[in-house]
């Protein structure tokens, strides 16, 4: 008896991507003939079958929502389960949660794994890997079989489906306001790489609020976090960064980071550096998660209201899936911010 194929299996026998085997078996003019006709075989022989098969047996519902979020260690996607875990558990759904790790490739195997599962519907925050390839073909097979999705955070706009987001552009700018507010004029950003949408959008407030002011903008106090995996893997070189900042700019009177991983980067350098916060320099970050609440000085912050993203993103996955009308039109939620101000600022 022949084993059971999987796309991730028959991406690693013929060494391609999952996203190549994909198109490949839908005959997408994308992948070459040559290659398209390997994958084929290879599949043939296999018996292959799409795992989300069972996705078009709409009529079984199992009651049970999926949701993929880049990494747990960030007390936002935890704030976002809670919120979800309340509306699904209210309305009589069960919910199985997945990790990408930042990973294209795992998001990819978690959706057709969970699909494979009957699960009724997916929310999602795509990874660091999918942002940056852009290759959204996991999401786009899942709808196509009509299983609704939601994404939340990290959204793309080539992706039409329902959408929960933060006001990130309008939140940044409050807190850069903040700050200047308080008297700082040369406030250094701790942002991530353009591709991921939520520091792109950041680094825009930011931006238009140092314009606004008439301050200066000098790019030089805009560090982008090389960061493809996880934020962990980047703190020391972040770290190395902000000190050789400092001591160029020794005029840096305020820090802004775009997450509270790289606002404990900085507290950290601003400590061994014996520069006190905010006597010296003040800090602010966005969520309002537990380093913020904890830490000496407790640290300003921009709060997402992130279990509010959470039912929000539920209760539309729910509605959606519990109605008739499979033409609605997609709706997007937009969660504005807050500034929380603590000793930091």
């Amino acid at each position: 008896m022949k084993q059971k194929i999987t796309l991730k299996k028959i991406a690693q026998e013929l060494n391609v991507s999952i996203s190549t085997v994909s198109k490949a078996l839908k005959d997408s003019s994308e992948i070459g003939l040559e290659t398209r006709k390997r994958i084929k075989a290879f599949a043939k022989f296999y018996n292959y079958r799409p795992n989300n098969i069972a996705l078009s047996l709409k009529h079984r519902k199992t009651k049970t929502i999926g949701v993929i979020i880049p990494e747990v260690v960030h007390y936002f996607f935890a704030q976002v389960i809670d919120g979800i875990e309340k509306i699904a558990s209210e309305n009589g759904y069960n919910v199985v949660v997945a990790l990408s790790n930042e990973s294209h490739e795992k998001e990819v195997i978690n959706m057709e794994t969970l699909a494979d599962s009957l699960i009724d519907g997916f929310i999602l925050s795509l990874s660091k890997g999918t942002m940056q390839s852009q290759d959204f073909h996991h999401i786009d097979e899942v709808m196509s079989q009509g299983m609704p999705v939601v994404l939340f955070d990290r959204i793309s706009d080539l992706i039409n489906c329902d959408k929960v987001v933060v006001d990130d552009s309008q939140g940044a700018y409050q807190a850069v306001n903040h700050l200047i507010s308080k008297g700082r004029k040369n406030i250094l950003l701790l942002t991530t790489q353009d591709f991921i949408t939520v520091g792109r959008l950041r680094t825009q407030g930011y931006i238009k609020a140092i314009h606004d002011s008439d301050l200066i903008l000098n790019n030089d106090l805009i560090i982008k976090v090389i960061d493809n995996k996880n934020s962990n893997a980047a703190l020391p070189a972040l770290e190395s960064q902000i000190e050789k900042t400092l001591t160029k700019y020794p005029q840096i009177d305020a820090i802004f980071a775009v997450n509270e991983i790289y606002a404990a980067a900085a507290l950290r350098v601003l400590r061994q550096a014996s520069m006190q916060v905010p006597d010296k320099i003040a800090l602010v970050c966005f969520t309002d998660g537990l380093i913020s609440k904890f830490s000496s000085p407790t640290l300003t912050t921009v709060s997402q209201h992130s279990e509010e993203i959470g039912k929000k993103a539920a209760k539309i996955l729910i509605d959606r899936l519990s109605s008739d009308d499979n033409d609605a039109p997609y709706k997007t939620e937009i969660i504005h911010c807050t500034v929380v101000e603590r000793e930091s600022s």
